[in-house]
């Protein structure tokens, strides 16, 4: 069901794996190490939008949780594509630093969630410079997760899909609430 190159291509990231840089993966993919990150953006928000900015938080929450909420409790249960880690053939190479996550893996939730809050950002305040930026950290999350054994190129890839369609999507919906307003 899913391409041959999707294991091909998480063996070798996985495998080329560094010991100095299994503990920065582990936190980059840590869920609490970003809390300062969330915190700065909501005072841009608050900066760019003073006493409305809880519209523009509430939008990215809600995209953070759809995404979540996607990739969680539809997908990994729909295709129930076991972790790297929970592929037997796989046990005399893997690299897993951080332990081995959840059974399924299909897609990144950390993957959707980074994603959403970078193109929802983006999209609530146009700025190129922090959209970037965001993308940026958000590909480096995805990486991690295929670097510390948790999941396969493709489960980034659709995780990505999933956080920035979604906000894009949700965003169009704020618009049009924020208008009727």
């Amino acid at each position: 069901m899913f391409p041959s190159w999707d294991t091909h291509l998480f063996q070798l990231i996985n495998e080329a794996h560094q010991p100095w840089l299994d503990g920065p993966m582990e936190i980059i993919s840590g869920k609490l190490t970003w809390i300062p990150l969330y915190g700065i953006l909501i005072y841009f928000l608050y900066k760019q939008y003073k006493t409305e900015c809880w519209k523009s938080i509430i939008y990215l929450v809600s995209t953070v949780v759809f995404a979540d909420q996607f990739s969680s409790s539809l997908l990994k249960p729909l295709f129930k594509r076991l972790r790297p880690c929970h592929v037997e053939s796989f046990q005399s190479w893997i690299h897993l630093p951080a332990g081995c996550g959840g059974q399924f893996g299909f897609c990144s939730s950390h993957a959707a969630n980074s994603f959403a809050i970078a193109v929802g950002f983006y999209l609530l305040t146009k700025n190129k410079f922090a959209g970037v930026a965001l993308i940026l950290w958000a590909s480096i999350i995805s990486y991690s997760r295929i670097y510390l054994g948790a999941h396969y190129p493709l489960d980034v890839i659709v995780g990505a899909l999933v956080g920035g369609i979604g906000a894009w999507g949700l965003f169009k919906a704020y618009e049009r609430l924020i208008k009727k307003s």
